[in-house]
């Protein structure tokens, strides 16, 4: 899927004509004459110098080359619009939702990088699939420009969660770091915009336990943190913290784990939000019994063990550990949904919560949640410190007899819902690529106010 640049129609030049009033005393005629030849040759050399830059050809396509621009400007002129524009630039959404004026440029990487994957299924529906859903949400959006020139922000579409595993079945990420390494490589050899900024206004998708350290255990992830080429881009991570952390030093937007819309309409199509609610209390995950796994480190920092050993025999309680394809079902039944953190803090039961009307109740010290100016968390959840295990029921009973009702409308806001939803085939207004955008649009308003101070 090739892109272009925008070429002009048949017109062959630019002719400007400039119409000035007669009357004007004689004395003034040399002036006013030598005022309109430079406004005249000002004016022209503006235009022609337009039409040449857009006007450049892309090279020819091979599976391992993109289309390549060309640009001739001095040092002063290319620094990224990201860093020196949008002083007067107006909400880039329209009362209608269109976007526009904001622009993002998608490279179009050879398939290795992206669609060779989409040939297993999974790829686009497991919960690391953000990585495919922003990158279709983008192709269909007005606010994609074919124009590299003018865009904000540079979308660089990689799928590295599609590799599974033949051992267990989930994704093995170790290829990651090398394919983005030769996307970079590709870009930076054969389009100016990496160079000119040094990445700074290019965003990748980086939906893994610990975002761009791209490892499972967090020891190791800290250990080799973000490859160094990455740390002055913006990373769309679900990992994220309030804390200080090597896996989030770089510019980065939390993002929700990917849930897959159709499943969730099938369940409340079959179990409306609304509808009886006879478990208290929800689990259904990884819980060891003896908390020291294969890897010698303590899974969910012992706190999945803790809850089991607690209220394992508690009959508020519904604790289940082994897999069960319509375990939505019991999330739509249930008032209260458990959300302790895995290997990472987040989990992908903070979006089946709330989009099923279960009250998260977030288990996982420091994480930070994805988009708060439009998801008011602490409106819709409970959270319950990772020391506070036991205390957890008395800590249900006491929301469910004064507060729960009041959590349970703000938790009906169908906007809430669709803040963490991705739609694949293009941006709908309010959900998660239109957060994103949001949240792109706040950063270039930022930096170009840091820029301007700067300079």
């Amino acid at each position: 899927m090739a892109e272009h640049l925008n070429k002009p129609g048949k017109n062959k030049g630019f002719y400007v004509r400039m119409r000035f009033s007669h009357t004007r005393n004689k004395s003034s005629s040399s002036c006013y004459r030598y005022v309109r030849l430079v406004l005249w040759f000002s004016t022209s050399l503006y235009f022609l110098t337009s039409y040449l830059i857009s006007n450049n050809n892309n090279s020819s396509h091979n599976p391992n080359s993109l289309a390549k621009t060309t640009v001739s400007l001095s040092n002063s002129a290319i620094a990224s619009r990201a860093l020196s524009e949008s002083e007067h630039k107006p909400a880039f959404l329209s009362q209608q939702g269109t976007l526009k004026r904001f622009k993002i440029y998608v490279y179009d990487l050879p398939s290795k990088y992206n669609e060779n994957w989409l040939s297993n299924a999974r790829c686009s529906k497991h919960l690391f699939a953000s990585e495919v859903a922003i990158h279709k949400s983008l192709l269909n959006s007005d606010v994609r420009t074919l124009n590299p020139h003018e865009a904000d922000f540079f979308f660089v579409p990689i799928y590295v969660s599609c590799n599974f595993s033949n051992v267990n079945g989930f994704p093995a990420i170790g290829h990651a770091r090398s394919l983005f390494s030769s996307a970079v490589q590709l870009i930076s050899n054969e389009f100016p915009f990496w160079n000119r900024s040094r990445g700074s206004d290019h965003v990748f998708v980086a939906s893994h336990d610990f975002g761009a350290c791209f490892h499972t255990m967090e020891n190791v992830a800290i250990a080799d943190g973000i490859p160094n080429f990455l740390k002055n881009s913006i990373l769309l991570q679900t990992f994220g913290v309030t804390y200080k952390h090597p896996c989030q030093e770089a510019d980065h937007v939390v993002i929700p784990p990917y849930i897959s819309p159709e499943s969730l309409k099938t369940t409340l199509n079959k179990f409306p939000a609304n509808g009886k609610r006879d478990i208290f209390a929800f689990f259904r995950g990884k819980m060891e019994v003896h908390p020291k796994n294969i890897s010698g480190r303590f899974y969910s920092r012992r706190v999945r063990t803790a809850i089991l050993k607690k209220y394992g025999g508690d009959r508020r309680f519904y604790l289940k550990r082994h897999r069960f394809a319509g375990y939505q079902s019991e999330i739509a039944r249930s008032v209260f949904c458990l959300c302790p953190l895995g290997w990472a803090p987040w989990s992908p039961r903070l979006v089946e919560s709330v989009a099923l009307g279960c009250v998260p109740v977030i288990i996982a010290d420091g994480i930070s949640l994805p988009f708060p100016g439009a998801v008011k968390w602490p409106e819709i959840s409970l959270t319950v410190a990772e020391r506070d295990i036991d205390k957890l029921g008395s800590i249900l009973d006491h929301v469910a007899s004064t507060n729960l009702t009041v959590i349970q409308r703000n938790l009906g806001n169908p906007a809430i819902s669709r803040a963490l939803l991705y739609n694949d085939d293009r941006v709908r207004e309010g959900d998660v690529t239109w957060q994103v955008v949001e949240s792109l649009f706040e950063k270039l308003n930022r930096r170009s106010s840091q820029w301007r101070v700067d300079t």
